[in-house]
């Protein structure tokens, strides 16, 4: 294979992988009786239609919202694939959960960390220091949440779908044969990784928000929320030059991320690097004349 020059974006669902190129989005699982399944679908993305939103600074909010939506269809269907569900979920009910798990991560990131960054001695008198405070809390809420899940067998089974993911990619992207004995020699970290978007998410957070002085505690949820566009945008283009540069000093930056993915990843069995291999191969381009793609895995 030669070095592909499109980028393919992933994610772990139930006993399966969700991949997503620039035109297709797979998702392969594996079915109680040993089978694997793969359901393809076109990507229908907003900024086609509306092609400002590929500018710098825009593409990541639109890049985390799709990547949102197209994953909790993928979970669906593969829970409905794996036997765990009856039937998928319709469009309201997708809607539902999504904003549910919204209203959630607004209380647990940033109403409960904004309250109590009050409560911690020596910062009350510094809005600098409140707002830095409260950066610091909102990371270790999602440091503790991300250890706690990976403590749950069944979760630890989505993290070694979720190497099998990392590996393919990395297989793919350095231009060799899409086979298990390939994919496993390569590792299960990767610059790109949804998880890294997130830390990066946190850290700048906290220097976005740093300067915004102490206002009521609706204030400062309004505020932060309101801004959420803004340091998913930055972020983003973070992320796009972690994944673009070999730079030693911003390398050494960014290596947090890929240490957080031990947390996030578990070595996958060969059988699951079979269904990450299923699912790349359905969404891969056909040729590499297209340099757009889903760089936020």
């Amino acid at each position: 294979m030669k070095k592909p020059k499109t980028y393919v974006g992933g994610q772990a669902v139930i006993e399966g992988v969700m991949m997503r190129g620039p035109v297709s989005i797979a998702t392969a699982v594996r079915t109680p009786s040993g089978e694997i399944t793969v359901k393809k679908d076109a990507v229908h993305s907003i900024t086609e239609r509306y092609p400002i939103l590929k500018k710098p600074f825009l593409r990541g909010s639109v890049a985390l919202c799709e990547s949102l939506v197209y994953g909790m269809k993928s979970l669906s269907y593969s829970a409905q694939a794996a036997g765990e569900e009856d039937e998928q979920l319709t469009n309201t009910q997708m809607a539902l959960t999504m904003a549910v798990s919204v209203v959630l991560a607004i209380v647990f990131f940033l109403a409960i960390p904004t309250y109590a960054a009050k409560f911690i001695p020596g910062v009350a008198d510094s809005a600098v220091r409140l707002n830095v405070v409260e950066g610091v809390l909102r990371l270790a809420i999602f440091l503790l949440y991300i250890w706690g899940i990976s403590l749950t067998s069944d979760i630890r089974r989505v993290f070694e779908y979720h190497g099998a993911e990392h590996k393919t990619i990395w297989t793919y992207e350095s231009g060799e044969e899409l086979t298990v004995e390939n994919v496993k020699r390569h590792s299960r970290l990767h610059p790109r990784c949804g998880t890294n978007f997130l830390l990066i998410v946190m850290v700048v957070s906290i220097f976005v928000f740093a300067f915004l002085g102490w206002p009521n505690l609706i204030e400062r949820i309004a505020s932060r929320v309101l801004l959420m566009p803004v340091v998913a945008g930055i972020s983003y283009e973070m992320i796009r030059l972690a994944g673009r540069t070999q730079n030693p000093v911003i390398q050494a930056l960014f290596r947090p991320g890929l240490w957080l993915q031990y947390l996030t990843t578990r070595e996958p069995y060969a059988d699951q690097i079979e269904v990450a291999i299923e699912a790349l191969n359905a969404a891969k381009p056909a040729d590499e004349e297209s340099d757009e793609s889903s760089e936020l895995k």
